[in-house]
């Protein structure tokens, strides 16, 4: 293919070896940079301390044999990264990557011209289909009776009173400190009987009143192993190193009376005269958790849509290119072996940021200031409800924001969160979606092959 050459760059030319793959040539002659070059040497003089000589009189010739071709080698590598940068701005390249200098012989710095060579991976040119023909599941999550009957029971258990006992009985509740010298485990934790395993520990505990302590092998204790790591605040490492006694000492000994299903309940949780019944509140609490549930549906389909238009639309990429990119772009340089690994792995996530990027240029998407604002604002606001604080001063609100937006981390990751959002909304009025009502368990099972 014929090179490209550019007027405003005299000194540097390209050419595209195909529609993915450029090769980027720039000439660098001495005047380019020698006057830096004699800046830097002459500051280097003014404050050389050779003995022998005066501060700022040492010769100038002594100063270019020590440090000229370590100048000389920086003010090259600077000029050539100015000029290749401003050239792929002005020249709009959408380039994969970053540009891979070709490694050539040692290079002579005392020469009068130089001669460097990059070569570029190009974005692929493609288009995204997306019509209402495109049919993909959009799951809607509903609550099953024990998940509601469980709700309603947290809130009678929250808003019931605690009775004191002598002994335990299966669902009573035990508030014990719990010892193990051997691993350093010293907590505190309330639990039941249900949650005990083997005749004679439960005889055990039902035996003791407050203020007993009493031991137990661990072996066996309990009924399961998230249950000992609940109870006992370790992790699964933790369990592992466990060996000896536990000891409990009984602290409280309590019977929960449940609250009554009456209106002092109900307007305890939803405020006065908001829910009236108990078929009111089972409506309210469904509605909640399917709420909840929205979440998790929209993420699977958003997963669902990227997995379909990266199956569907169709275009090449630079393979070799990315391949030699990655093997060299890292902390620490890759085999030709490794990087194959690393391109097959991030391949599919590639396909889709160009995807991606195309859908939000085409349709406009892209994030403004006052808009990713006004999403802080409500994210921030939701989280400090979940604490308590809702309805927070919109003076307040604003400082916080603020602070949160000082952050670059936390603004890129709110960027992110906006964007998924912004993608999801455009998706669902751009594609014809199948929805499909389930339970929990059903989506869990079918959407990711669990359960």
């Amino acid at each position: 293919m014929r090179p490209h050459f550019f007027a405003n760059y005299m000194k540097i030319s390209r050419k595209d070896n195909d529609a993915l793959n450029s090769l980027i040539t720039i000439n660098i002659e001495r005047n380019d940079f020698q006057s830096k070059v004699n800046g830097v040497l002459s500051d280097y003089r003014k404050k050389a301390n050779i003995p022998g000589f005066r501060k700022g009189n040492v010769p100038i010739g002594m100063i270019k044999k020590q440090y000229e071709t370590a100048v000389t080698a920086d003010e090259v590598n600077k000029l050539l990264q100015q000029k290749l940068e401003q050239y792929l701005r002005d020249e709009n390249l959408n380039i994969l990557g970053n540009p891979l200098p070709v490694v050539k012989e040692e290079l002579d710095w005392k020469a009068n011209e130089f001669t460097f060579d990059f070569e570029l991976g190009l974005s692929p040119e493609f288009e995204v289909k997306l019509t209402e023909k495109n049919k993909i599941t959009h799951y809607q999550i509903t609550p099953s009776d024990e998940m509601i009957n469980d709700q309603i029971n947290n809130y009678r258990k929250q808003f019931g009173k605690l009775v004191a006992k002598k002994n335990a009985k299966d669902d009573f509740e035990i508030t014990a400190a719990i010892k193990n010298e051997v691993a350093k485990i010293e907590t505190s934790h309330t639990f039941h009987l249900g949650q005990i395993k083997g005749k004679s520990n439960l005889a055990a505990f039902s035996n003791a009143t407050v203020g007993d302590e009493i031991k137990f092998k661990f072996k066996g204790l309990f009924k399961d192993e998230a249950t000992a790591k609940r109870i006992l605040s370790v992790s699964a490492e933790q369990l592992e190193e466990i060996e000896g006694d536990i000891s409990f000492d009984i602290k409280e000994i309590n019977e929960r009376i449940l609250a009554e299903m009456n209106q002092e309940f109900f307007d305890k949780i939803y405020g006065p005269d908001i829910v009236k019944s108990e078929e009111e509140m089972r409506a309210k609490i469904t509605k909640g958790i399917e709420k909840q549930f929205e979440q998790q549906s929209d993420q699977k389909l958003l997963n669902d849509v990227t997995e379909y238009l990266v199956a569907k639309t169709k275009f090449n990429l630079p393979a070799d290119f990315l391949k030699k990119w990655m093997q060299n772009s890292g902390q620490q340089p890759l085999t030709a072996e490794a990087a194959v690994k690393e391109y097959e792995r991030s391949e599919k996530g590639i396909r889709y940021q160009l995807i991606e990027g195309k859908i939000i240029a085409d349709h406009d998407l892209q994030i403004q200031f006052e808009e990713l604002k006004e999403f802080a604002k409500e994210m921030i606001s939701i989280q400090m409800a979940q604490y308590g604080q809702a309805g927070l001063p919109d003076e307040e609100l604003e400082g916080i924001v603020a602070r949160v937006m000082s952050n670059q981390d936390e603004t890129k990751k709110l960027s992110e969160q906006l964007m998924s959002k912004k993608l999801l909304e455009f998706y669902k009025s751009k594609l014809s979606l199948k929805k499909k009502k389930l339970s929990f368990d059903a989506f869990v099972k079918q959407a990711y092959g669990q359960g």
